[in-house]
């Protein structure tokens, strides 16, 4: 791993002024590729290294034996800040410039999506209203507090009650989801004006977190009103107000319909993945065909002329665009067929068994090994910085063995 570029890319240096950081900038890097190693707990990573000599060195530290590090927050806090700086394009770049060496057929790429899930509860619209009752209820019991008025009746303790009841049941029937979503659909407009009024009526300094919360909310009794009116589903829906970025993906598969987390739109170069595009909601990874071959190219400065995809990539515009760059597919053929036909056939065939068996075996290599398999970071960046270093781990692993296979073959 390039640690000295990975560092400038990430803005990190090691300033003169204040408190003597206890990471290099440098360990920093090292600290998160070991999180998605291990694929254990911040608390659990902290008690590894301080009794791991060899991951000490590989972080650029050395622990005291009498005196152990006992912030696990430390973790989460350089997690934060590596967020901050993280450019996804600029750092993959500098990556490629210290493997190219030990990689073969840069001219052949595979690609495809997947979608890495964030830890969040499995939404239903009982769940989320809920959830913005609870909020809403807390708040207007702080509000009150500190101003020192009367808080407002409403009908909270009932529907506590009433809510358990309701969320213990094995099976809830339709007529008993609809009765208790008309509930709190009344309740969370209820409190909601409750709030209005005291925001009204008294002066308080809000921050920027409760403002955004307040319109989300809002946000959250408009969709669920109207859905519970149509009963259709709306456009952006918010699925979670502690992770408010997240959209369902409905990828359509037999054992999940719907994932909610990130969509990434990957490159395989040599077993090499690289990230194209990633983004918190659906969207069609066909169309992404030409930037897939433009980014590999400027990756490995190297022409593509082999590339294998799936079917929903094979469209009128992405035959056109592999046609003319002289770029040989695995896309089923239209039309009539040619001189070669035989030939392009066992090509076509090599291309889909190689890109079924190596790309899509490290989409589940990365979940069950990287720690991909739930992302439980709690903010958008920090879960996207988690993804990026989760594949670029397994990366650097594969580079090292190759590495250590050629040192080998060299001593013999």
């Amino acid at each position: 791993m390039p640690f000295s570029e990975l560092s400038q890319a990430f803005k990190l240096k090691d300033s003169n002024k204040g408190t003597h950081c206890y990471f290099s900038p440098k360990g920093k890097i090292a600290l998160m590729m070991l999180k998605n190693y291990y694929g254990c707990s911040d608390k659990k990573l902290i008690e590894l290294l301080n009794g791991n000599i060899f991951m000490q060195f590989f972080c650029d530290i050395l622990i005291p034996i009498d005196k152990p590090l006992t912030n696990f927050k430390i973790v989460s806090q350089i997690r934060m800040e590596l967020s901050k700086g993280l450019n996804i394009r600029k750092s993959q770049e500098i990556l490629p410039k210290n493997w190219i060496p030990f990689m073969s057929d840069l001219d052949k790429i595979f690609t495809d999506a997947t979608c890495y899930e964030s830890e969040v509860r499995f939404p239903t619209n009982q769940k989320l209203l809920w959830e913005c009752i609870q909020w809403n209820y807390k708040q207007m019991e702080a509000l009150c507090g500190k101003l020192k008025i009367k808080l407002p009746r409403t009908k909270f303790l009932d529907w506590c009650r009433r809510y358990n009841e309701y969320s213990k049941k094995r099976k809830k029937q339709s007529k008993h989801r609809t009765k208790v979503t008309r509930g709190l659909l009344k309740l969370l407009y209820k409190l909601n004006a409750e709030l209005n009024k005291i925001e009204n009526q008294n002066y308080f300094e809000a921050t920027k977190k409760y403002k955004n919360q307040r319109s989300l909310i809002a946000k959250v009794y408009q969709q669920q009103s109207q859905i519970f009116k149509t009963g259709k589903s709306v456009p952006d829906r918010i699925i979670s107000i502690s992770k408010s970025y997240i959209r369902p993906i409905v990828r359509g598969k037999e054992v999940k319909q719907v994932e909610f987390g990130a969509k990434v739109n990957k490159i395989q170069i040599d077993g090499i993945n690289f990230i194209e595009h990633i983004q918190y909601r659906a969207f069609n990874e066909g169309t992404r065909l030409q930037s897939t071959v433009f980014c590999a190219q400027n990756l490995t400065k190297t022409k593509v002329r082999m590339l294998g995809a799936n079917a929903i990539y094979a469209t009128n515009k992405n035959r056109t665009f592999a046609t003319s760059n002289n770029i040989q597919t695995d896309f089923v053929r239209k039309g009539k067929a040619g001189k070669n036909e035989e030939q392009r056939k066992i090509l076509a065939k090599e291309i889909k068994k190689e890109r079924a068996t190596r790309l899509e075996g490290s989409f589940g290599k990365e979940k069950e090994h990287y720690n991909l398999k739930k992302i439980k970071a709690k903010t958008q960046k920090s879960e996207m910085l988690w993804i990026f270093f989760g594949i670029h781990t397994g990366n650097a692993l594969e580079i090292g063995k190759r590495i250590l296979k050629q040192q080998q073959m060299l001593a013999a």
